[in-house]
């Protein structure tokens, strides 16, 4: 039987110990981005919420992913994104290619912008 994690905690204990180096990392840069940002599981993900639904990430078997939660956001760092998969609602890497720190603040300060707008409408 699987075990719902209730927080971030929980989730990367539950993940195989060769994951979760990669897992804290994310968290830690998310955090260190948006500050304010808010700690959720949303969907059995880790998640941030920012004046709604910032970003998630989680670890599969094969790699992590890393969900800006808007396509435009990917669309608009095709060329930074270009040596990852990625799809309308994911980018995909592994520990042997991460993303780069830089990458994940930007992808971050892209959301919490895109989120206040949506907010002040």
């Amino acid at each position: 039987m699987y075990n719902k994690p209730k927080n971030i905690d929980e989730y990367i204990v539950l993940q195989p110990v060769e994951k979760r180096p990669m897992l804290e990392k994310l968290r830690q840069w998310i955090q260190s981005t948006a500050p304010d940002a808010e700690e959720v599981i949303s969907y059995g993900m880790p998640a941030f919420k920012y004046h709604g639904m910032l970003v998630y990430f989680a670890a599969f078997k094969n790699h992590f992913s890393l969900f800006p939660g808007s396509g435009s956001c990917i669309a608009g760092l095709e060329k930074e994104l270009a040596p990852f998969k990625t799809s309308k609602g994911t980018i995909q890497f592994t520990s042997e290619n991460p993303l780069p720190v830089a990458l994940i603040r930007k992808i971050v300060t892209i959301r919490m912008k895109e989120n206040k707008l949506k907010k002040n409408k």
